[in-house]
């Protein structure tokens, strides 16, 4: 049987060429995603743990980062020389790092990156840790001086001379670059720029006592538990955390780790996808085998094989194919993870495919995915093929599924079919966000899974609407291709589904998407009402110099302020919350329409005084005049009265989770040194919003990282940004369709192996060779659009019910993309046409003689 098995194998090795292909994507997805993130980590773990101090103190920072105030966070700079007192320590050094910064060249051009890395100053403090090296002029000396790394020197075209602008939060202050500072270890992609250590903090942080850290070295022989022991009682209960070089290390690792797990989500997204469309594929690929080698595993039977060695046997090709597959899926994921390096190098992340990291991890899912897959996937046809009897080798017994009743189907896939119902029903009526979430995950897999089973019983009524006028078209060809189609319904079912789920997804995220940026659009309509925004294109803060541009700009009326704070609440019910709460300047009714159920705008802001969205009041227990413990950063904490519960759809703007807004003045008791992270402005009583934007924009022209936009660039900048969403969505659509391709081009492919003789007949009686074309091509057309039918009607389904639960949140437009349906059905005809010509061609150019003799 081995013997008999192996020879099978190789016999049909072209025929399974196409399934391996499927397990070669799935594999290769999992082991580039793997094979990329170690990698990186790696590296980065590295970097992190060769530049980290043996101890460092820095402030507290209880809140998390949220959205970012504009502020930075210190500790005196006396407090190294309180730490160098303390016993086991060698030296201790006052860091200044600070990222809210901006750096422009002489024509007011930004020198910072443009791939969301950040831009940091810091003081040139040379050490054995340091992750750059002097490789060109000098070290920066005294005021007015500045080095630059290389890697932003050469991508900017900057060289030593010329004159840079840093845009700092004490003010803006122009330096000379002295000197190119080289990286010695990975280059993480953001630019750097090195102050001379005596008036870093002075630029930097406006003070020359203050610091954002220090580094601590201990002497020879006390490790860093002990020394970091000894620093913590020194300095006593203060605001500060104090950790080891492998705590500081972790640390940094972690605010990485956000970055490198949408990366690796993603890909093994696409794994997943292509694990579940190579499913289907493989199951019919197996399932059609199976049927052409009916007299051959009758044959086996007869000479005394038993079921289980017969089920046995095409397990076994299974196993093989999953390891063939597997075997080149790693390599694949080997020149993926290559490639996504490469890519990160473009955009800065220096990282060297020689240092490429493959853990036993890596070849242990690539193997699990890849032979699992396939063993799972044939388990079904194998027990198929273990019911073939000793007759069928003496018959021309079909064992496919052609004329067997689909009753069981009928009962399982109704079954599902109304539980997944039933759950979107409830997903629909439900009133909290998070239990429509969860009914919407369960009503999706259900609805799938009752679809895929089902789908066979759709066959014959749906396919002879689509091919309704084929033979009106086509003549007898357009009838025998409607024909072929409804030949095999559990055939043509499989086939289709495998284009379904990715046709299904993307349904489902086009009409998410489009109530998205119908909501938003209906938002800013309704609670934007400033002539213009100013903003940075991240949502970072920006230094007062733009404010104070903005208000010196000819024609402009009033400016209202928007700061954001991050703060923690503690609510009646006993529950602390972390957020980010808006702070806007007392006028702001002159430029956003707020509605409020209790209190008005001027509750809200006043002194001592907060508000909050009325939704988020009463989950919580909290109403109009309660008082609320509020914590902000660098250990400040007070008590806020509820001044007024807004009442709008969505955040509007104000504030995130709980809608938290308070007057700005607020902010800056609680929250020093913070930056202005948006301004509302209003042209003044004689000038036209078309006349003020020219002006504003000259005004801004020295501050390139602010942009001028009224309500149309608010709308596209929202838009934007959900069609990254809707860019990746098209992405996993892309792949399902390759898949679905190899799909439809092994069911024809092996379809005509199996109707060798049929063909050679209708060739004998007159079939020309153009005609059998067609006819492969018209059925090829009618499966693929079959798919795209059930894939776009089962997506528009899931698109409503998302927005329903988006509705929870404020988003209550509902728009159905019918241009995008459309040309996804168009789309799929033309994929059904690509399909088909390879199985077209081999089928016409068959010898008719010996397709008429073929057994």
């Amino acid at each position: 049987m081995l013997k008999a098995t192996l020879r099978s194998f190789l016999a049909h090795k072209g025929r399974l060429l196409l399934s391996a292909l499927a397990v070669v994507l799935s594999v290769a997805f999992v082991a580039g995603s793997l094979i990329f993130s170690d990698t990186v980590t790696r590296t980065f773990d590295r970097l992190f743990a060769s530049t980290s101090a043996d101890v460092t103190v820095e402030p507290r920072d209880d809140l998390g980062s949220g959205v970012p105030s504009g502020a930075v966070q210190t500790v005196p700079a006396a407090l190294a020389g309180r730490v160098t007192d303390v016993d086991g320590v060698a030296s201790a050094h006052a860091d200044v790092s600070v990222q809210n910064i901006t750096v422009v060249d002489s024509d007011n051009k930004s020198v910072g990156p443009t791939t969301g890395a950040p831009t940091i100053a810091t003081d040139w403090y040379l050490t054995d840790r340091s992750p750059v090296k002097l490789t060109s002029g000098h070290a920066p000396r005294g005021a007015g001086e500045a080095m630059l790394d290389a890697d932003t020197a050469d991508k900017k075209h900057v060289k030593i001379g010329d004159t840079l602008t840093v845009m700092a939060q004490p003010g803006s202050f122009k330096v000379e670059i002295v000197g190119i500072a080289t990286f010695t270890t990975t280059n993480p992609g953001a630019a750097l720029v090195f102050l001379d250590p005596k008036v870093a903090a002075t630029e930097l942080l406006g003070s020359a006592g203050k610091a954002t850290s220090i580094s601590v070295d201990a002497t020879p022989g006390v490790s860093d538990a002990v020394l970091k022991q000894r620093v913590t009682a020194a300095l006593g209960s203060g605001p500060y955390d104090v950790k080891t070089a492998d705590e500081q290390a972790k640390s940094s690792a972690e605010s990485l780790g956000g970055f490198l797990d949408v990366i690796k989500y993603v890909m093994l997204g696409f794994a997943g996808i292509a694990v579940l469309v190579g499913v289907f594929l493989i199951v019919n690929t197996f399932s059609m085998l199976i049927a052409q080698r009916t007299r051959e595993l009758g044959l086996l039977r007869a000479l005394g094989a038993d079921r289980r060695q017969v089920r046995r046997s095409v397990l076994t090709e299974a196993v093989l194919l999953g390891l063939v597959g597997s075997t080149l899926g790693l390599a694949a994921g080997i020149g993926l993870a290559a490639g996504l390096i490469k890519l990160m190098s473009a955009f800065g992340m220096n990282l060297k495919t020689t240092e490429m990291a493959v853990g036993w991890a890596t070849p242990v899912a690539a193997y699990a995915v890849g032979v699992g897959v396939t063993f799972v996937a044939a388990y079904l046809p194998a027990r198929r093929a273990a019911t073939v009897s000793p007759m069928a080798a003496l018959s021309d017994a079909d064992i496919a599924g052609v004329g067997r009743p689909l009753r069981v189907r009928a009962v399982v896939g109704s079954v599902v079919g109304v539980l997944g119902a039933a759950a979107l029903v409830g997903c629909v009526t439900a009133t909290k966000t998070a239990s429509a979430a969860s009914l919407l995950g369960l009503g999706v897999v259900l609805t799938l899974i009752a679809t895929v089973i089902a789908g066979p019983l759709l066959v014959r009524p749906v396919i002879r609407v689509l091919g309704g006028a084929f033979p009106a078209l086509f003549g007898s060809i357009g009838r025998m291709s409607q024909r072929n189609a409804l030949r095999n319904p559990r055939r043509t079912g499989a086939t289709a589904a495998a284009l379904m789920v990715g046709l299904a997804l993307v349904g489902g995220m086009s009409v998410a998407s489009a109530s998205m940026s119908k909501s938003f659009d209906e938002q800013i309509d309704k609670t934007l009402g400033a002539d213009f925004v100013i903003q940075n294109p991240n949502f970072t803060p920006f230094s007062k110099e733009v404010t104070d541009a903005v208000r010196g700009t000819d024609g402009v009326g009033l400016v209202v302020r928007q700061r954001f704070a991050p703060v923690a609440v503690r609510l009646p019910d006993g529950k602390r919350i972390e957020t980010t709460a808006s702070g806007y300047d007392d006028q702001v009714d002159r430029v956003a329409h707020v509605t409020y159920a209790e209190g008005d705008s001027a509750a809200a802001l006043a002194a001592g005084a907060i508000g909050m969205d009325v939704d988020f009041a009463k989950d919580h227990g909290v109403r109009l005049g309660s008082v609320i413990p509020v914590e902000f950063p660098g250990d400040r904490t007070t008590s806020l009265k509820v001044g007024a519960l807004s009442d709008q759809d969505g955040s509007g703007g104000f504030g995130m989770q709980g809608g938290l807004f308070l007057g700005i003045a607020t902010v800056e008791k609680y929250v020093p040194g913070g930056q202005d992270s948006a301004l509302y402005v209003n042209a003044a009583a004689g000038t036209t919003a078309d006349l003020l934007r020219p002006r504003l924009e000259k005004s801004l022209d020295p501050y390139p990282q602010v942009q001028v936009r009224d309500q149309a660039d608010y709308k596209k900048l929202v838009h934007d940004q959900i069609a990254v969403l809707l860019y990746l969505v098209y992405a996993l659509l892309g792949l399902a369709i390759v898949i679905a391709v190899l799909g439809v081009v092994n069911t024809l492919a092996l379809s005509v192996v199996e109707r060798t003789r049929e063909i050679g007949l209708l060739r004998a009686i007159g079939l020309a060779r153009r005609q059998l074309r067609r006819m492969i091509r018209l059925e090829s057309v009618v499966i693929a659009v079959f798919g795209a039918v059930l894939g776009l009607a089962l997506g528009l389904v899931w698109g409503v019910c998302i927005q329903q639960v988006l509705a929870l949140q404020g988003m209550k437009a509902l728009a159905v993309p019918w241009t995008t349906i459309v040309a996804v059905v168009v789309g799929s005809a033309v994929v059904g046409v690509v399909a088909a010509l390879l199985p077209a061609l081999r089928a016409s150019r068959m010898n008719v003689l010996a397709a008429i003799a073929h057994e």
